[in-house]
């Protein structure tokens, strides 16, 4: 055996973490919630934010998250819909999608956290919708739904709706005419 997969087997037999590149580091303060509580973590593609649903007051409740400060950010249109689960973002965290509680019906909810707007996706009522997740860039969102016993995935197509939300530095294809030479 080589000498560097000796090296790697010790330290996964002796649960060390390998260097500074498995670090690991906690999501920060939490304040008012039970940070024993978190479930259902998501990041945003670039890193810098986290979404996990945590228990308030025996609710569960969508948290977002700056990192690394753990500065909490505000959802406002997920405060009056509860229970939440299923928390999805997007590369840069403009757009937050997760499913909520709304009477007998679990929705599919979208919020553009840079201009403010709720998108809401309707679903059949003969579909309870389980978990979802949100394309990095925004374009899609996948659905598992139940329905007569039976899994399925449902895609919405995104495109006309919101605007996308792509790396640092990547242009929006087909915006405009070229430039003249």
């Amino acid at each position: 055996m080589s000498a560097l997969l000796l090296i790697t087997l010790s330290l996964l037999v002796s649960g060390c973490s390998g260097g500074a590149w498995l670090a690991r580091r906690s999501a920060g303060p939490v304040g008012v919630f039970n940070g024993n509580s978190r479930q259902e973590p998501a990041l945003s593609g670039q890193g810098r934010f986290l979404a996990s649903v945590v228990d308030r007051g025996g609710r569960a409740t969508l948290l977002l998250q700056e990192q690394p400060s753990g500065r909490i950010l505000p959802l406002r249109h997920f405060q009056n819909r509860q229970p939440h689960s299923s928390p999805s973002l997007s590369w840069n965290g403009r757009y937050v999608a997760a499913l909520v509680q709304q009477g007998n019906q679990r929705l599919a909810l979208i919020e553009d956290r840079a201009n403010g707007n709720l998108h809401r996706l309707p679903l059949p009522s003969n579909r309870t919708a389980v978990r979802l997740s949100l394309s990095p860039e925004a374009r899609q969102l996948a659905v598992q739904v139940a329905q007569a016993g039976q899994w399925r995935v449902q895609l919405f197509d995104l495109r006309s709706l919101l605007e996308p939300d792509l790396p640092g530095g990547l242009a929006v294809q087909g915006g405009g005419a070229e430039p003249s030479p």
